[in-house]
C-alpha cells in the first residue's frame, strides 16, 4: 500500500492485522509493478484547474484572501478547454491535468498488466457540451452536497467528475491500451452480478440495485479499462463497451 497518511496506515495496519507480512508499506510507488490496479473514486478526487469565460475571454480561477474569507480571484490565462465550442458567458469548466498526469506515471510503471478506474464522469463531449455552464465540481460534507468550497474551508471533500476522454487519451500516450469503456451498471452485469444475487437477502438486493439503476451510481459511474504488456480481453466490457465514444 502506498499512503503517506499516518493516520491511515495506522487504521489499515489494524485492519490488516490477520494478513500478517503479506501486506507491505511503501512511501512511492516502485519503478516497476506487475499486477493489477483498481481505483474506485480516486480520479475524482484529484486538484482541478478551473476556467471561467467572461464571453470574451478565458480565465483561471483561483483564491485569494477577503478579510477573514476567501474569494474567487481570476487572471487572464492560455489554457483552454479540449472542446470549441459555443460556449455562453459565465460558462466554468475543469482541466484535470493532475489526474492524467497521475494515469500517465501509473503506466510508466505498469510493465505488465491492466489498470481499471471506477468512478463518475462523462466523455469529453458532454463533459464540455456548451449547456454544462456550471462545470462539476461539488463539495461533500456530512452526507451532504454543495458547490462553494470557500465555505467551511479544510472541512469538506471537494470533487470534479472526470473527463474520460482525456483519462483515455493520457493512458494511451503513456504506452497503454484502452480495453474498454462502460457505465458501472453494464461492467458490474458482464461480470456477473446478476447470477451472484440469486438466493441473495433483500438488503443485499437493494445495495446491488444502488450500484445498477439508472438513476443511482449504475449510469453515472463509469469503468475504463487499461492493459500495458499484456494481451486482455476483461469480462467487463463484452457488452456494452462505449469506447467510441471517447
Amino acid at each position: 500500500i502506498v499512503d503517506l497518511s499516518g493516520t491511515l496506515r495506522l487504521r489499515q495496519r489494524e485492519r490488516l492485522a490477520p494478513f500478517g507480512d503479506r501486506v507491505r508499506w511503501l512511501d512511492a510507488w516502485p519503478d516497476d509493478m506487475t499486477g493489477v490496479v483498481v481505483g474506485n473514486e480516486v480520479l475524482d478526487a484529484m486538484p482541478v484547474q478551473l476556467l471561467h469565460f467572461d464571453g470574451a475571454r478565458w480565465f483561471e480561477r483561483g483564491v485569494a484572501p477577503d478579510g477573514e474569507r476567501f474569494a474567487w480571484a481570476d487572471r487572464p490565462t492560455e489554457l483552454r478547454p479540449p472542446v470549441d465550442a459555443a460556449y455562453v458567458p459565465g460558462t466554468t469548466v475543469e482541466l484535470h491535468a493532475q489526474a492524467e498526469a497521475f494515469v500517465r506515471t501509473l503506466v510508466e510503471r505498469l510493465t505488465k498488466g491492466a489498470m481499471f478506474f471506477i468512478d463518475y464522469g462523462f466523455p469529453e463531449a458532454e463533459y464540455y457540451h456548451p449547456q454544462r455552464t456550471g462545470g462539476t465540481l461539488m463539495c461533500h460534507q456530512g452526507h451532504r452536497a454543495d458547490m462553494d468550497p470557500l465555505v467551511d474551508v479544510g472541512a469538506k471533500d471537494i470533487t470534479a467528475h472526470v473527463d474520460f476522454t482525456g483519462i483515455a487519451l493520457a493512458g494511451q500516450d503513456a504506452g497503454a491500451q484502452v480495453i474498454g469503456y462502460t457505465s458501472q451498471a453494464r461492467f458490474l452485469m458482464n461480470c456477473g452480478l446478476l447470477d451472484m444475487l440469486n438466493g441473495a437477502d433483500l438488503p443485499t438486493i437493494a445495495n446491488a440495485q444502488k450500484l445498477l439503476a439508472e438513476h443511482e451510481m449504475g449510469e453515472l459511474f463509469k469503468v475504463i479499462g487499461f492493459a500495458g504488456g499484456i494481451d486482455l480481453d476483461p469480462l467487463g466490457f463484452t457488452a456494452g463497451d462505449r469506447c467510441h465514444t471517447l
